[in-house]
């Protein structure tokens, strides 16, 4: 039987949750207006015709004016509601695919971090939030430098997504 290296990494992350207010379906309307659906089909037919990664770029600049796009939605709430929660979150894959090609060259293992997750919840009665951890605490475990410097500009991506939206900014989010 042969054995393969094993790497263990401990880092710190930091999660933020942001305050959105009352109204989680609204907010939720303006977040997945302001990120939209990742264009998979257009995405392919760039493929099929084996355009360049300046044309997927091009692409991707007038799909997504924020830079992010929607990968996957997991609407959490008609199967909690089946067990009597009232509670409600959507959890989101959620990402910028020109950041993520970068990094993925340098080490595929990025995937784990690259889209980023998103959660938008509400228990009921209360306000709605928007939780998400620091790109660049995920991306610096890596400890690779241009690594650190993707999820650096993830934060700021990030930043400008909530003040777009009309949500307060971290500091967290603006510090390196």
């Amino acid at each position: 039987m042969t054995s393969t290296p094993t790497d263990v990494v401990s880092y710190r992350a930091t999660r933020l949750t942001v305050e959105v207010g009352r109204n989680l379906a609204r907010f939720r309307e303006r977040y997945e207006h302001a990120v939209p659906p990742f264009p998979a089909a257009e995405v392919r037919k760039l493929t099929q015709r084996k355009s360049s990664w300046q044309d997927t770029l091009d692409l991707m600049a007038a799909t997504s004016p924020l830079g992010f796009f929607i990968f996957f939605v997991n609407d959490a709430g008609p199967t909690v509601r089946l067990a009597g929660d009232q509670a409600s979150g959507v959890a989101y894959l959620m990402g910028n695919a020109a950041i993520m090609e970068r990094t993925f060259r340098r080490l595929p293992a990025i995937l784990l971090y690259a889209p980023l997750r998103t959660v938008i919840w509400q228990r009921p009665g209360g306000p709605a939030y928007f939780t998400f951890d620091k790109p660049s605490d995920q991306f610096r475990s890596f400890a690779d430098p241009d690594i650190t410097e993707a999820g650096i500009e993830l934060d700021g991506k990030l930043a400008a997504l909530l003040d777009h939206l009309g949500a307060a900014v971290p500091r967290e989010l603006l510090s390196r």
